[in-house]
């Protein structure tokens, strides 16, 4: 049995890989953004431990990490949630700087996954829209995607990758979504918590459990240094290399 921690799993797929996970018999804690959103999951999903915290939110993304923490260690995380139709400001801070924060904070798991997608090949290059208002989901999935590629390249010990869950019918994806639903989270379950030789690989980028080409920048490790650098800087965490 694994530990696992998923942010975002009050609904969508964060809520469906937590469900599969329970019913494989892991433990796995979940998370929701607010204590309403919190007490809705815990009857979504009888006898669930949720913690609830705003990632749009600085010092309550470093609160969460503290409240993991006092839970142990767990055996993989997946940073999961995430936002779209939002300002910039909410883009940088949840799809960027709230993994930045759980990665750099949380002990070590043995397995890290994060939700990136394949909108990220159209963000702009390099990394001037991080500090910017002009920041857009696609520049956030890049940005995401280069963390997971950071992680890997600094912790060897760790298999850390990115996921591509498809454009599938959740609210975020609108109902004429055309991918599986089903299909969207199994990549992350299987890298979560499968001895496949092929689950227990690291720096990648996979869609359906089959490695992904992604953009160049993202495997570049001077940028990678910049991201975590200007990530401290507009955090205060610093990154454990």
């Amino acid at each position: 049995m694994a530990r696992i921690f998923i942010t975002g799993s009050s609904d969508g797929l964060g809520l469906l890989t937590a469900k599969a996970l329970l019913e494989k018999g892991h433990e796995v804690i979940l998370h929701a953004r607010n204590e309403e959103r919190k007490r809705e999951t815990e009857k979504k999903v009888a006898g669930a431990r949720v913690l609830s915290a705003d990632l749009g939110d600085i010092q309550q993304a470093i609160r969460l990490a503290t409240e993991v923490n006092a839970l142990g260690r767990f055996d993989a995380v997946i940073h999961n949630a995430g936002v779209y139709q939002v300002p910039a400001d909410q883009l940088l801070k949840v799809n960027v700087l709230a993994p930045y924060i759980l990665t750099s904070m949380l002990i070590k798991p043995r397995r890290l996954i994060y939700l990136s997608s394949d909108m990220h090949t159209g963000a702009s290059s390099g990394l001037d829209h991080l500090t910017s208002s002009r920041i857009t989901y696609s520049d956030s999935k890049l940005y995401v995607l280069m963390l997971s590629m950071a992680a890997a390249r600094l912790w060897p010990d760790v298999y850390a990758n990115a996921v591509d869950p498809g454009w599938v019918p959740t609210k975020m994806g609108g109902s004429g979504a055309p991918d599986s639903l089903e299909q969207g989270y199994q990549t992350q379950l299987w890298l979560a918590e499968s001895d496949d030789i092929n689950a227990k690989l690291t720096g990648k980028y996979f869609y359906h459990k089959k490695e992904q080409q992604c953009k160049a920048e993202a495997k570049d490790s001077s940028l990678q240094e910049q991201l975590l650098d200007i990530c401290e800087k507009l955090t205060g965490v610093s990154f454990p290399a």
